[in-house]
Order: structure tokens, then C-alpha cells, then sequence
């Protein structure tokens, strides 16, 4: 393209004065949504959808919650040819992929599939799911019966090409969801590779709620004359977060806060709350401790195996568990109704991090807090980040369980303490929730030793409750000594061995213990 700058379009059309029916859109799509009980496009949606239906590139930009997936997914449906339309048989090759979207995510990919398919039911738009973790074969049928759209990772998207199953030739609409980090530099080989075997006609939509200049820049290698939309909210505000999102910060000593968050889940009107973490390790022993004070609580991490990733998931959609201890591979793609709490259990890296996971509260024009724990040694991390975001809190309170403003701010009653009371135990728990056999690859399904090994409880919970184990065994504890593991009856003696000297072995001898 020409080194002209790309124009940018923003505004805030008012929420309920335009439907989907009054775009050009394909009927079918607008009744199967209206089943869904979506009539009124977001602001994001009504500001792309008539760029996005004329073929044009598109950088769209809204914040996280604000529907950006219709935005891109009903075009993609609208100009799909599906096997009942009259010109499929017409097409060079009937069946072969006509939609790409690339995410970074697993859950993210199941997240968007599946508005991609409510908005198709009626078209009959075949969609497909492609991610690590599942078994190749029923994706590669998948391939061979025909799809018209494909939502997948880059890792298996490059896999199934690389092995001849996955023609790209065709595709007529690639998208990046969550582009900002699919341009990263992480992910951007794959990317590159993929946008290589599409056409170089293609209409390329680059999403996300977070855009910063470099990552513009970059995409205008991959897009023809594309058109930056930005939505900003009903009132005009632009800021990074949603309005509808009150937020805490508070300065918490690292030893206090197991203790501050089990106070915090016993807010009243708490609903779903997703807890974030920095590390795999530090989300399966939050997890660990929050179901043994009582609550119901699953993690989800990347060292878990799919199986139990979507066990956890499929458990908190159905509320048997009301509590999701997560890494950042959540904080893309989990959009999960009535997610009342967030909490920022460690402060997270950046403002692109902090604004991706506060998002998943406050969603499609419902309310939220974000909850942020910020340690001492985090203070210029967090400086940085609300600096960027313009939040107005340098400085959060010191801050601990039995702190008066922590219960005031966030209505915690009086008496709560850091277990939750046996009357409040009603949830079912993770064990409630099977583990599907998906043929996983590579890493366990969440049985016994090694990655993705999760126990087993099984009393009830609560507005939090559950003996439900969301963390996880196996590799996130640290073994424990010779000296310290119990010996059986029956046993032979335990040698101990002698330090050598001077290059000569000591002789072993029967343990004395």
C-alpha cells in the first residue's frame, strides 16, 4: 500500500437508534440473532458494518466488552457462500476454507466460533474450531466435509497446512482478533506464515481493545488503504476501560493476600469472579488454598491439559463454580456472563495486560469492580501502568484483611472472616463437572502425575463454596526430601550414602532411622 497515513474514524453512535436489519445484511443473520436476543448492534458494530460489508480493510479498535466479535463476524457470514446458496457448486473449490480468523488463544478461539455459529445457524455457515490440545483427526474431517470459516491458533492453523489439510487459497477475509498480540513478536512469524498462502486480495480486520502506534504501523504491511475505526463510549469518554467498571487498588503484603481475597469473595452481590495471576504456579496454589477455606474455585493455566482447561471452564459458565484462579491465557477470550469481580491477585505486567484482564467484567453493558493487589515491590510497575491508563491512583492504600475501607469499598459484611461459613457451601464444585477425553496431544489430560494432574474433592460450596481441587498437583509443588517422605511397613532399609574425599567413595550403610 502507499505510504499515506491511515485515516481514522471515531464516535459514539447513541445505544438502541439502529438495528442489525437496518444494514445490509443478510436476513437470515439478522433473525438468527434476533433468537439470540440481539437486535441493537454495539457502537463498534454499527461504526464497522457498513466498511466492513463494502470489502475494505479494517483496524477496528473498541474496549474489551463492547462486541468487537460481531463486528468482524457478521460480515464474515453475510459474504460466506454456504452449501445451500445457489453459486456454491460455482466456486473454484466448494467446501475450502473463505473466512480465516487468527487468534491467540485456545478459549478465545471457542469464544468467537461460537458467535460466528449463532450468527450462521440459519445461513448454514460451517464453522470450525482449530487449537492444540484436541485430537487432529475430527478437525481434519471437519476439513474434508467443508467448512466456510476457520477460527484457530497459529500453531495448529500452520500444522494442518503444513500436512495438506488446510487450503488457504481461497480465503477471501483474514482477521486478527486480539491484534496487538498476534503482532507481536511472539506470535508474528506464524502470522506471517499464514497471510502467506492467502490471497494477496484478501480483506484483511485487524481487532483489539488496545492498539498502540507500532502495532498500526506494522499492520499496514498486511492491509490495503485500511480504515482505523475507534468506538468510544455513549458519553464520549475515551478512556481504556469502560465506565461501567469501578476499580480498587490497593497495596498488600504479599503474606496477606490469601486473607484479603477470601474477605473480598464474600462481598455482597458478588457473582462470577475471576481471579488473575502472574504465574501457573501461583494460580494453582491460590486456587489450592481458596477451596480449602471453603470456596468454589477451579484454575486454569497453561500447564494444565485441555481437558481440564475446558472442565474448568464449562464449570464456571454453569456457576458449579463461582470462582476462576487464571493466568493471562484467560484474559483473552473468556466472555462469560455476570462476571461481577475481578481481581488482580498480582499486578499485572502492563497497561494492555491490565486492561485485557479488567475487561472481562462490565461486559455488554452490564457493571463490574476490578479489584488490583499491588506489593511494594510492584509500586513502579503499577506507576507505569496508571500512567499510561490515567486511572488517578499513583499512590494505592496500604491495605489489609482487617483494613475498615476494604470492607466499606467493596461491601463486605462485618463479620466475614478468611473461610467461608458451612451455610454458604452450595456450589457443586469442579468434580461435578466431567473431564472430556479429547484425544489431547502432547500434554496429560489432567489424571494423575505431570501436567495438567488436578484432585479430586467433592463438599459442596457456596456463593463460593466447594471441596472442588482447582489447582494442581504433580509439577506445582516442589518434591519433598528423602528424609521426608513417610516409609512404609515392610520397606527395605533406606541406604545412606557417605561424602566421598579426596575422589574415593564412602562405604553405604543401613539407615539407623
Amino acid at each position: 500500500m502507499t505510504d499515506q497515513s491511515i485515516p481514522t474514524v471515531e464516535g459514539s453512535p447513541e445505544p438502541g437508534e439502529t438495528t442489525f436489519a437496518d444494514f445490509d445484511v443478510n436476513p437470515d443473520i439478522v433473525q438468527a440473532l434476533r433468537e439470540s436476543g440481539i437486535v441493537n448492534p454495539f457502537p463498534i458494530q454499527a461504526m464497522t458494518l457498513p466498511v466492513a460489508l463494502g470489502g475494505h480493510d479494517i483496524i477496528g479498535q473498541a474496549k474489551t466488552g463492547t462486541g468487537k466479535t460481531l463486528g468482524f463476524g457478521v460480515p464474515i457470514v453475510h459474504n460466506a457462500v454456504t452449501p445451500t446458496d445457489p453459486g456454491f457448486s460455482e466456486l473454484p473449490s466448494p467446501g475450502a476454507p473463505q473466512a480465516l480468523v487468527v487468534v491467540p488463544t485456545r478459549e478465545l478461539a471457542v469464544q468467537v466460533a461460537g458467535d460466528l455459529e449463532r450468527a450462521g445457524k440459519k445461513p448454514g455457515a460451517r464453522v470450525l474450531t482449530v487449537y492444540g490440545g484436541r485430537a487432529y483427526e475430527p478437525q481434519i474431517e471437519a476439513l474434508r466435509r467443508g467448512v466456510e470459516v476457520v477460527v484457530g491458533t497459529p500453531g495448529r492453523l500452520i500444522d494442518l497446512s503444513a500436512q495438506g489439510h488446510l487450503n488457504l487459497s481461497y480465503v477471501r477475509i483474514v482477521v486478527l482478533d486480539e491484534a496487538d498480540e498476534m503482532l507481536d513478536l511472539g506470535f508474528l512469524p506464524d502470522v506471517e506464515k499464514l497471510l502467506a498462502q492467502t490471497p494477496a486480495s484478501r480483506q484483511t480486520m485487524l481487532w483489539s481493545a488496545t492498539m498502540p502506534g507500532a502495532v498500526v504501523a506494522l499492520a499496514r504491511r498486511y492491509m490495503t488503504q485500511p480504515t482505523h475505526i475507534r468506538a468510544m463510549s455513549e458519553e464520549g469518554e475515551d478512556g481504556h476501560t469502560v465506565k461501567a467498571i469501578e476499580q480498587f487498588v490497593y497495596r498488600a503484603h504479599a503474606m496477606d493476600k490469601v486473607e484479603m481475597l477470601a474477605r473480598i469473595l464474600q462481598a455482597e452481590e458478588r457473582g462470577l469472579t475471576i481471579v488473575f495471576t502472574r504465574t501457573k504456579r501461583t494460580a494453582a496454589k491460590v486456587a489450592d488454598e481458596l477451596v480449602d477455606r471453603g470456596f468454589a474455585a477451579a484454575a486454569i493455566h497453561g500447564d494444565l491439559g485441555q481437558g481440564a482447561r475446558e472442565q474448568a471452564l464449562r464449570a464456571f459458565r454453569t456457576g458449579k463454580v463461582d470462582v476462576l484462579v487464571a493466568t493471562d491465557v484467560a484474559a483473552r477470550g473468556i466472555d462469560v456472563e455476570n462476571v461481577t469481580h475481578v481481581i488482580n491477585y498480582q499486578c499485572p505486567e502492563d497497561e494492555k495486560t491490565y486492561v485485557h484482564r479488567v475487561g472481562r467484567t462490565g461486559r455488554a453493558g452490564n457493571t463490574g469492580i476490578a479489584v488490583t493487589f499491588v506489593d511494594w515491590d510492584d509500586m513502579p510497575r503499577w506507576g507505569l501502568i496508571n500512567k499510561a491508563l490515567d486511572l488517578g491512583i499513583p499512590e494505592p492504600a496500604e491495605t489489609y484483611s482487617s483494613s475498615p475501607h476494604l470492607y466499606a469499598d467493596l461491601d463486605i459484611p462485618a463479620g466475614a472472616k478468611g473461610t467461608l461459613p458451612r451455610s454458604e457451601r452450595t456450589r457443586a464444585g469442579l468434580d461435578s463437572e466431567a473431564i472430556e477425553d479429547l484425544g489431547e496431544t502432547g500434554k496429560s489430560r489432567g489424571g494423575s502425575a505431570g501436567r495438567g494432574g488436578q484432585r479430586g474433592g467433592g463438599r459442596g460450596g457456596s456463593r463460593g463454596g466447594g471441596r472442588s481441587r482447582g489447582g494442581q498437583r504433580g509439577d506445582q509443588r516442589e518434591p519433598k526430601a528423602a528424609s521426608e517422605t513417610p516409609r512404609r511397613s515392610g520397606d527395605a532399609p533406606r541406604r545412606r550414602r557417605r561424602r566421598t574425599r579426596g575422589g574415593q567413595s564412602g562405604q553405604s550403610t543401613p539407615s539407623q532411622d
